[in-house]
């Protein structure tokens, strides 16, 4: 049965750790995550779970701690942010290709430099080709559902996931959530016996980080085959985990899009103010939708384009900069999915709340007016756009 509470994001997330009762975690503090090992330990202190806490000295420990472990059998668990993700790039790609189902919480937040606390999606974004599976939450609820069905996920498919949420937008903000029932919990997710793991004392292996040219391509292709059949397992698991929450989950959400004409592509806890301009709007005859992508990796190509055949223009917004010179990676995704179609609505692309920036239904609000300009001209105009930035010729 179902518990109705208020909590946190950091703390649904902690909260689901407990349910699970993982083997290991290795973990280091950064703001905004710092509050989900600190929930757990004390979870672990207070003997409510079995889970070997490692007190590392560093982020890049941490994941060295994660793989370590998984490779010996264990269930493994982090979490991190920011310049906490970026120190461990490098283990990113181990834990991937060593094909460890590791997984970690990743609380958004912008990357150094200037140095900034506030949320972004930089950190994730910036390693989205590490080879870890990749799902994003709009709000606590889904930050919780999102963590309970990673590990199912990942250790079918033998790859590292990450559950990502906005920081301090759902990782601090209290909201109101339904939480499952432990056992309940413990059934999904099962228990972690794994028949082969890399450190199996009974199958004796060599693994060394080395990986020489006649092997190498190998192991990759291996990797994008497991991330192609990802997708599959997401929607199993998610159908599973419906019967047993009530809660719908898929690739991405559409709202309000049966017949959009302009629609909005936008990942994470903007989406929430993105639904309620979507409303106003359609309280004034204009026909708007929006998608909300829950899944980025693996990308959702064909179901995505599928979803937006019909509309006549797109704004993806992308809530980092990749300094591409032609738009961020949500769009250059987007727009490629689009490619196939035989009739693609226009679409351009708006960077947005970067370091923090406020976004508003009224910033919603601009980008669908742009969107109908398009409509009306039939002319796209400037691709690659900012939204929400002072005018810097006025600063001076």
């Amino acid at each position: 049965m179902a518990v109705k509470d208020r909590m946190s994001g950091n703390e649904a997330i902690a909260y689901a750790m407990r349910q699970i009762n993982p083997d290991v975690m290795g973990a280091f503090p950064i703001t905004p995550s710092t509050e989900i090992p600190q929930y757990f330990s004390k979870f672990i202190a207070d003997g409510k779970v079995d889970t070997e806490f490692v007190a590392v000295e560093s982020e890049h420990s941490a994941m060295s701690t994660c793989i370590g472990a998984s490779a010996a059998g264990a269930r493994a668990i982090t979490a991190t942010s920011s310049a906490g993700l970026a120190l461990m790039w490098e283990l990113l790609y181990v834990a991937a290709s060593s094909r460890l189902p590791i997984t970690m919480a990743v609380v958004n937040r912008a990357l150094t430099g200037p140095i900034n606390i506030n949320c972004d999606h930089s950190d994730s974004m910036g390693c989205r080709d590490t080879g870890w599976i990749q799902i994003y939450a709009e709000n606590n609820q889904e930050a919780y559902d999102n963590y309970i069905q990673a590990m199912p996920i990942s250790e079918y498919c033998r790859l590292p996931i990450m559950i990502c949420q906005d920081g301090f937008i759902t990782s601090h903000a209290v909201e109101n959530i339904e939480l499952l029932d432990d056992s309940d919990v413990k059934n999904f997710v099962g228990e972690y016996d794994p028949e082969n793991y890399l450190l199996k004392e009974e199958n004796p292996l060599a693994v060394g980080p080395y990986g020489v040219s006649p092997y190498y391509m190998e192991i990759k292709k291996a990797q994008a085959e497991a991330m192609k059949a990802a997708k599959a397992r997401i929607l199993e698991v998610a159908e599973a985990y419906e019967k047993v929450s009530g809660r719908k989950y898929g690739f991405f959400e559409e709202y309000r899009m049966e017949d959009a004409e302009t629609a909005v592509v936008v990942i994470g806890s903007s989406a929430g103010t993105g639904k309620d301009a979507v409303d106003k709007l359609r309280e004034q005859g204009r026909k708007a939708g929006l998608i909300k992508l829950r899944v980025f990796r693996p990308f959702p190509m064909e179901e995505l384009a599928a979803a937006l055949s019909k509309v006549k223009a797109v704004a993806v917004m992308d809530k980092c900069e990749s300094f591409s010179a032609c738009g961020g990676p949500v769009f250059a995704e987007t727009r490629s999915a689009l490619y196939d179609l035989p009739q693609r609505p226009m679409a351009v692309n708006y960077v947005y709340g970067l370091g923090g920036r406020d976004v508003t239904i009224a910033t919603f609000e601009e980008i669908y007016g742009a969107l109908d300009e398009m409509v009306q001209t039939g002319k796209t105009g400037e691709v690659y756009r900012h939204i929400g930035v002072r005018d810097l010729e006025e600063q001076r």
